[in-house]
């Protein structure tokens, strides 16, 4: 289990930096056909509509700092903080749920500014 659990903590950071680099391709890579996204905005979007509506260009920001990454069985609970462009800067909270080494769905919980 802790071989699953290195190999998926290396996809979720990968997403995350191909996200602030705006590399749609290689997210696209690690994520199911039948992939979906849930937040206070978003209600169980498929992968078409995900990247549509959250991977706008260019990338919105500058970083993201991973603060907190813990994996267990196929879930993985993600802490970030992202910096804008402009200087301001909030945390969020994700779940990402796996289906053997693709996310199969993100369901993000709203921070505050930082």
């Amino acid at each position: 289990m802790a071989g699953d659990d290195t190999r998926r903590e290396g996809i979720v950071r990968g997403l995350y930096a191909a996200y602030i680099d705006g590399r749609k391709d290689d997210a696209g890579a690690m994520l199911t056909e039948d992939f979906s996204f849930s937040s206070p905005r978003d209600d169980r979007i498929d992968r078409i509509e995900y990247f549509s509506r959250c991977w706008p260009e260019p990338p919105p920001f500058r970083d993201m700092e991973i603060e907190y990454l813990q994996i267990a069985g196929d879930e993985a609970v993600v802490r970030y903080r992202a910096e804008k462009h402009d200087g301001g800067a909030f945390r969020n909270m994700e779940v990402l749920r796996f289906r053997g080494d693709k996310v199969a769905s993100v369901d993000v919980y709203f921070g505050r500014n930082v």
